[in-house]
């Protein structure tokens, strides 16, 4: 439906209640939400893992000089954005995980203070805006995951889309200033998004909508420009290595989805829409879900619809008196109800792609961080709900009311609780570090330089250690692993008595006994690890 937006439509916020207490009290939220996050890097949670030391190493190569990648080493997709935050932490300070983990902090902050600004300009309604601040303040296990650990692509993405939708909506509804720095900044991040991480397309494609269909005329001028140019910038390591290689990261992406592989259709939607929801908005423990959390899976899709049925009445509508009283609970005017449609359709198709993909049958826990992008619309997901509780729908039976109410206690309660366990693993967590520490170590005092391990062992040790010790990935049974970095495998196959190195319990390690036991390895215990060396 195109829009005539040629004139600008003045913006009137409705005020509820007083808005200097719940504002204080959401930068108190944000504050608490930041220095929750801040506490958990400190505290070596959550854990890190080899993708992580990859862009780290990455990092470590752009500070250097030594390379400027595009891509996640190992692939043709996923940009290194993350990288170019942390190399100059790493540079500074050296390989670490804190270094690698600051700039997603700070991307955490960016995301939830545009999100409260976001549901400020959606809805109006300060209260509201408090406690979507409160739930993005919560962090359970999958939550954290996705927002700190620079693995590529997620920290990132919320905060763009988010700002995005900002932006769409200052854009669309007319407001005045820095109008060309807007829609550059626009055409900047959705190219930087279609370099990054393509999950967050459906948002990119949403917003870019309503401003098509709101700003259509001003888009065939200097705006459209603006936008074209800032695009482009955005997304020109992508177009570049395209040019220069021919490979299209859109085939690689498909390849890598895992798009032939066979589950059947039970499989993915049980993953897809009964853990997915639950697991990847942050309302389950860590790796795991229990049956009374799974409400949310149901509760999300009423929601996304009701909030589509608002957004599309009052947009269908928008020509009507603002002073209206009939009707369902309106949105601020209609560019906010179409920014409130496109969020809703932005997850509904998020939500779609990962329920027919394979990886929501094959592996739904771990997938779930492929929902990270519904966070975005989160601004929108509990007006409708809350609309009823505070009893703004007219002629709603006392029943739906009291069932609105218990949504808004259940999201707040449930993400609590999976917060809490969070906390609860952190000294587990540590463990884990304290004696991946050692490991690193002791390879040192044996002036151990080149070694052969699994994929979770390899990168993480040559990053910790600042690559004086390289490693090279084997599989279970001793053949070559995939190594994201080659030139790490050339070393180590030139080195005259590499160690090679096993998580304690694992099957690589009980092959690796079978060696010791025929008298070529030498086996040293670490807590937590093997350490097999060859005998000289």
């Amino acid at each position: 439906m195109a829009i005539d937006a040629g004139e600008r439509h003045p913006v009137t916020l409705p005020v509820a209640g007083r808005p200097r207490l719940p504002t204080t009290l959401a930068g108190t939220a944000l504050i608490a939400g930041v220095a929750y996050r801040l506490l958990l890097l400190l505290t070596d949670t959550p854990p890190t893992n080899s993708d992580e030391a990859t862009m780290g190493l990455a990092a470590l190569h752009i500070g250097q000089g030594q390379e400027f990648p595009i891509w996640f080493y190992g692939q043709a997709y996923m940009g290194t954005l993350e990288a170019y935050l942390a190399a100059p932490l790493v540079a500074l300070t050296g390989p670490s995980t804190l270094a690698l983990r600051l700039p997603t902090l700070a991307l955490y902050a960016v995301f939830a203070l545009l999100a409260w600004r976001l549901t400020l300009r959606l809805t109006g309604d300060h209260w509201y805006a408090l406690l979507v601040t409160v739930l993005l303040a919560y962090g359970s296990d999958r939550i954290v995951k996705n927002q700190l650990i620079a693995g590529g692509g997620y920290p990132e993405m919320n905060a763009a889309g988010v700002a995005l939708a900002l932006l769409a909506y200052d854009l669309a509804a007319g407001r005045q200033g820095y109008r060309a720095a807007r829609w550059t900044g626009w055409g900047l991040l959705a190219g930087l998004m279609a370099w990054v991480d393509p999950l967050v397309l459906p948002y990119v494609v949403g917003t870019g909508a309503v401003l098509l269909a709101f700003r259509w005329r001003e888009l065939w001028g200097r705006a459209g420009a603006l936008l074209g140019v800032g695009a482009l910038v955005g997304a020109t390591p992508l177009l570049l290595d395209s040019f220069l290689t021919g490979r299209s990261p859109l085939t690689a992406v498909l390849a890598a989805s895992g798009a032939g592989e066979s589950t059947s259709w039970a499989e993915r939607l049980h993953g897809g829409l009964v853990l997915g929801p639950a697991l990847g908005m942050g309302f389950c423990s860590p790796s795991a879900c229990a049956r009374w959390q799974l409400w949310w899976s149901v509760a999300l899709p009423l929601l996304l619809l009701a909030t589509a049925v608002i957004a599309w009445r009052q947009l269908r509508g928008y020509r009507r008196s603002a002073s209206a009283r009939n009707g369902p609970p309106r949105f601020t005017d209609a560019t906010a109800a179409a920014i409130s449609l496109a969020l809703v359709a932005a997850a509904a198709v998020t939500l779609a792609s990962f329920a027919t993909s394979s990886a929501a049958g094959r592996s739904p826990v771990e997938s779930s961080r492929y929902l990270s992008c519904l966070l975005i619309s989160v601004p929108v997901l509990l007006w409708p709900a809350w609309n009823a509780a505070r009893r703004r729908s007219p002629g709603l039976p006392d029943p739906a009311r009291a069932a609105a109410i218990g949504v808004l206690a259940g999201t707040l309660g449930t993400a609590a609780i999976a917060t809490g366990a969070t906390i609860a693993a952190v000294p587990a967590y540590r463990t884990v570090q304290a004696q991946h520490a050692e490991l690193v170590a002791t390879l040192r005092v044996l002036e151990v330089r080149h070694v052969y391990s699994d994929y979770w062992t390899c990168n993480r040790l040559t990053f910790a250690s600042a690559e004086e010790i390289v490693c090279a990935v084997v599989n279970d049974d001793l053949s070559p692993g995939h190594d994201r970095y080659p030139a790490y495998r050339r070393a180590v196959a030139a080195a005259a008595s590499p160690t090679w190195v096993a998580p304690a319990g694992s099957p690589l390690a009980a092959r690796l006994q079978e060696q010791v036991r025929g008298g070529a390895l030498t086996l040293r215990h670490i807590p937590g690890w093997h350490v097999f060396l060859s005998r000289k």
